[in-house]
């Protein structure tokens, strides 16, 4: 029984790799088989319909961090994570309406280069090499780290194999096709992506409903542990430093969905790959809508597996394969790898499937991203203004090589982090405010300059920086001990930006004594004017939020 159930496992799994691979490749071939040009390759020739960006936006969002990492959060404080779901399809409908159209207007194939138009070179380079870092030393580096732990733990494959694995699954179509391959095999990782993870939490819910099905699975779940159904968290919480009250709703969190869904090169490169403006948005709005069904695919099966792990006679009913690699309060990451294991044959294949397609997505996405960024904004600018089509699509390939090779050799070393998902939220949080605060400023203040921008960024760091002592402890038992706030991260965010935000009014005020800057965007009402549909779908989708937190807070 053990053989047949490998056998068919990787079966599913092994004709999942090959659809991926051959639809990439055949993508990339699709145009005399080659890339024409760099819009080719960066952009997928500005080709996508609706249906594709919304289906590549939720494929290059849900990644590891969200199957392992909000799994694990669901697991150790239960639904409040879901937050970031539910939040992100609203920050999305904002950025459908009130960024996109600026950035498609002004022809763009990176954010930096918005902050060129707008502001500098300088200040360009600057956050195109905060990107890079981040990109490379954060987000490749913990996807790679997740995945490869969730590979060890359901298929006993050694961390570094599995890391190697999934670098060379995702370069294999990505590093050959660009945006285009990307994209389309998008469409593909995403079917796998939701039907996988339904299928975990559907076996999650009946097991502990002992067979009677998820309905009354999850009835039993949230009798079980009401706790795990507060959306907002009270002061004295044990997870309220994470997720600090209604602060998550009007505070910090907006920071980091508007960096992430708005200013992220890897998300929103996507939407300047539409057939239009009025294309592009109704991505958008189709992308919002799935956002509020993940947290049934990603965190329900956390909680499931919370009250699995602390029923005796749930664990007892599993036998002997349940009780091999138990999650608990300081290993809540393994959590769904662990219900993966309890998957009936073929099943668990499919599952296994949807986990690869997630983060294989969105390594292919950021991969693509970064060698965009450092193409397009570091070596065509800085190092070979003069390359031609043929050299800037190289370095668009050299470049992703290069990243990837580095966040392979990094991502071993994240070993021991617990919520990684929060670890990620977070140190990506040390640089997001600051560039919040420059675009906001700079798409909808006309007064910011040059100079504004670049002190207020720079700035940002060490604000952010100074909050982290408190709740690190770093000056405990110091004299320093009493002048740095002890805040949950979240609030450090906010804080920063709005600090950010008023470093960069007061240099810019000072500069141009009140004038605006000649830079400066003037924005028409027209420029807002949204389409009926996107207008119906987004005031549904508010309704839905709202008796979400109505019915949950």
């Amino acid at each position: 029984m053990e053989n047949s159930f490998e056998f068919w496992d990787y079966f599913v799994f092994i004709a999942y790799a090959l659809v991926i691979l051959g639809v990439g490749l055949w993508v990339s071939r699709n145009k005399e088989g080659h890339q024409k040009n760099a819009e080719d390759y960066f952009l997928a020739s500005k080709s996508l319909p609706w249906w594709a960006i919304g289906a590549s936006l939720i494929a290059a969002n849900i990644s590891a961090e969200q199957f392992i990492g909000m799994s694990g959060s669901g697991f150790a404080l239960g639904l409040a994570i879901a937050s970031y779901e539910w939040m992100g399809a609203l920050t999305l409908i904002i950025v459908g309406k009130y960024f996109l159209p600026i950035f498609i207007e002004k022809g763009l194939y990176t954010i930096p280069e918005f902050v060129e138009k707008r502001f500098s070179t300088n200040l360009k380079t600057i956050l195109a090499v905060f990107w890079i870092c981040l990109y490379v030393f954060v987000n490749l580096t913990s996807v790679l780290y997740l995945g490869g732990l969730a590979l060890e733990t359901i298929l006993g494959i050694p961390m570094m194999y599995s890391i190697i694995g999934l670098a060379l699954f995702a370069a294999a179509y990505s590093l050959y096709g660009g945006l285009s391959a990307v994209a389309w095999t998008d469409i593909i990782q995403v079917v796998f992506l939701v039907i996988g993870g339904l299928v975990t939490t559907y076996l999650a819910l009946d097991i502990v409903s002992g067979g009677d099905g998820p309905l009354d699975g999850l009835k039993t779940v949230m009798d079980t542990a009401p706790g795990h159904f507060e959306m907002i968290l009270e002061k004295g919480h044990p997870e309220y430093m994470n997720l600090p009250g209604i602060g998550v709703l009007v505070g910090g969190l907006w920071v980091a969905n508007l960096y992430y869904w708005g200013f992220n090169q890897y998300i929103i490169q996507r939407t300047l790959a539409a057939k239009s403006l009025r294309e592009s948005q109704k991505g958008i709005l189709f992308a919002a809508g799935l956002k509020l069904i993940i947290p049934l695919v990603v965190v329900i099966p956390g909680i499931a597996a919370y009250v699995i792990v602390n029923n005796p006679e749930m664990l007892t009913s599993l036998g002997d394969h349940g009780l091999a690699d138990l999650p608990s309060k300081g290993a809540s990451d393994k959590a769904y790898p662990w219900l993966v294991q309890l998957l009936p044959t073929g099943l668990r294949g499919v599952a296994i499937a949807a986990l690869a397609a997630a983060i294989v997505s969105s390594l292919a996405s950021m991969l693509n991203s970064t060698s965009t960024i450092f193409t397009m904004d570091i070596y065509k600018q800085l190092i070979n203004p003069n390359a031609d089509n043929r050299q800037t699509v190289g370095m668009g390939r050299i470049s992703a090589a290069v990243a990837l090779g580095i966040a392979v050799i990094v991502a071993p070393l994240l070993g021991g982090i617990d919520q990684a998902f929060q670890f990620i939220q977070e140190y990506t949080g040390v640089v997001s405010p600051g560039i919040l605060a420059v675009f906001l400023l700079g798409l909808f203040w006309k007064k910011t300059t040059n100079k504004g921008a670049i002190v207020g960024v720079l700035t940002s760091i060490p604000v952010a920086m100074f909050f982290k002592v408190g709740p690190k402890e770093w000056a405990s038992g110091s004299a320093l001990e009493g002048l740095f706030p002890n805040l949950p991260w979240m609030d450090q965010m906010g804080y920063t930006c709005l600090i950010t935000i008023l470093v960069i009014m007061l240099v810019s005020y000072l500069q141009n004594r009140g004038k605006d800057d000649p830079k400066g965007i003037t924005l028409k009402k027209e420029v807002f004017k949204t389409s009926p549909k996107f207008n119906i779908g987004a005031f549904a989708i508010m309704l839905i939020l709202t008796a979400i937190y109505a019915l949950m807070w």
